[in-house]
């Protein structure tokens, strides 16, 4: 028996399930962050075990390093690796004290001359990186970066000089965009649906739902993808469904779907289970490394949205 005030055991899914599948891919290919990240979602773990595996990818500066982010290799911190350390936090419940505020630090330190991130830093250089994550001096302001990370601190409610210039560049960049691509337009999600003003919010994502239908960003009958390209520099297969919008049904992008649509994506989402329990990363893989570290990331992402739409998981 464990001893009293001891975590609870991790409790085993049903036989066959989705679950049970995707479980056996887990403890055979994950790292032991994302082996304790599935059990803390599904097997009933505690967090303490998922902040003692990330505090080994976090360096002196405050940021976070070590190819966290497995496209970015090599041991420096990186706004990518950061971004990546704070969705693992917020995920478990964990997304403040003194260690968000020494994030805040590092975060002030590497911004860009407007307040916000860039993708990656020129400390990145001489350490394999992604050929899509180019390594420049003086990088820009990045939103894709930016913006995931400002709205993860204020769905937190994490107050910091830091974010009030970045906030405003993200207001910025979101309100502007014309023509975009689905990473960015998930980056203004995750913005949006945290962001404090709430009305500001809803009028701006309702902008950004009608952009995404009017440049069919979102493959919205997965059995015709021919009638939805790919965005320029994707991969063919690299599509992107109401689902990868819509993480969960309180999220502001949820309304630019209809519910068939949804419905659609979804059961689209379920059947792209694999054999071996795992699911498929869409995006482009450049070394055997990145391809095998990321799909257990996108395993539990996948289980995650199912579960959160009240599909059967197991």
């Amino acid at each position: 028996m464990p001893e009293t005030g001891a975590s609870p055991l991790p409790q085993t899914p049903p036989a066959h399930s989705p679950l049970f599948r995707a479980e056996h891919l887990v403890w055979l290919t994950a790292r032991v962050l994302e082996q304790r990240l599935f059990a803390y979602h599904f097997l009933n773990a505690g967090p303490d075990p998922v902040e003692t595996a990330l505090e080994a990818y976090r360096n002196a500066d405050g940021g976070y390093g070590h190819a966290l982010e497995p496209d970015l290799r090599g041991p420096v911190s990186q706004p990518l690796h950061t971004g990546h350390a704070l969705r693992v936090l917020d995920a478990v419940g964990r997304c403040g004290g003194q260690r968000v505020e020494r994030v805040c630090r590092y975060l002030t330190s590497v911004s860009t001359p407007d307040g916000a991130l860039p993708a990656v830093t020129p400390a990145q250089r001489g350490y394999p990186t992604a050929p899509f994550l180019p390594v420049v001096d003086g990088p820009p302001s990045d939103l894709l970066t930016t913006g995931p990370v400002v709205g993860l601190l204020h769905r937190n409610d994490v107050w910091h000089a830091w974010l009030f210039r970045a906030t405003d560049f993200c207001w910025q960049a979101v309100e502007s965009l014309q023509v975009s691509h689905p990473y960015e337009i998930q980056a203004a999600v995750t913005f949006l649906d945290s962001v404090p003003d709430r009305p500001r919010a809803e009028a701006t994502a309702d902008r950004l739902g009608r952009l995404v239908r009017e440049q069919r960003l979102a493959a919205l009958d997965p059995s015709n993808l021919d009638a939805f390209p790919v965005r320029p520099g994707y991969d063919p297969g690299e599509h992107h469904f109401p689902h990868d919008y819509a993480k969960t049904p309180g999220s502001l992008a949820r309304a630019w779907f209809t519910d068939a649509e949804m419905s659609r994506s979804l059961d689209h989402l379920a059947a792209e289970q694999q054999e071996d329990g795992g699911w498929p990363v869409r995006r482009r893989q450049w070394a055997p490394s990145t391809a095998l570290e990321a799909r257990p990331m996108a395993t539990i992402e996948a289980l995650r949205t199912l579960r959160a739409y009240g599909r059967e998981v197991g």
